[in-house]
């Protein structure tokens, strides 16, 4: 497992976006960061990758449907050239306009849709 360096570890402390579960917008429990994209076998330290879930939640983040709802989260949190930078075997910027497809355009409380 990959620590989040102190500087990064700030800027996600400063930021409320972290301050809630960003699946389920629930507070309830305790908030785990994590680490959800993973590239060259190696988790990816960069603000958009690193979601807030609770700790529930983080516990079945492999589960296909909740794996796919995270994956939009973070590639619409990232920008075009963020993705097309790790879009080498893989084209992120595609998988991200399917998951939109599927689960509409991203903001960030679409829980509350």
């Amino acid at each position: 497992m990959n620590c989040i360096p102190a500087k990064l570890k700030k800027e996600l402390a400063d930021d409320p976006f972290y301050e809630k579960c960003c699946y389920t917008g629930r507070v309830d429990e305790k908030i785990e960061w994590h680490h959800a994209f993973i590239y060259a076998g190696r988790q990816v330290n960069e603000k958009w990758c690193i979601i807030p879930l609770i700790r529930s939640v983080h516990k079945r983040e492999k589960e296909q449907e909740l794996r796919k709802r995270i994956d939009w989260i973070i590639f619409n949190r990232a920008t075009d050239e963020q993705l097309k930078k790790y879009s080498k075997a893989v084209d992120y910027l595609w998988i991200r306009n399917m998951l939109n497809k599927k689960y509409g355009k991203y903001k960030e409380n679409w829980y509350l849709t």
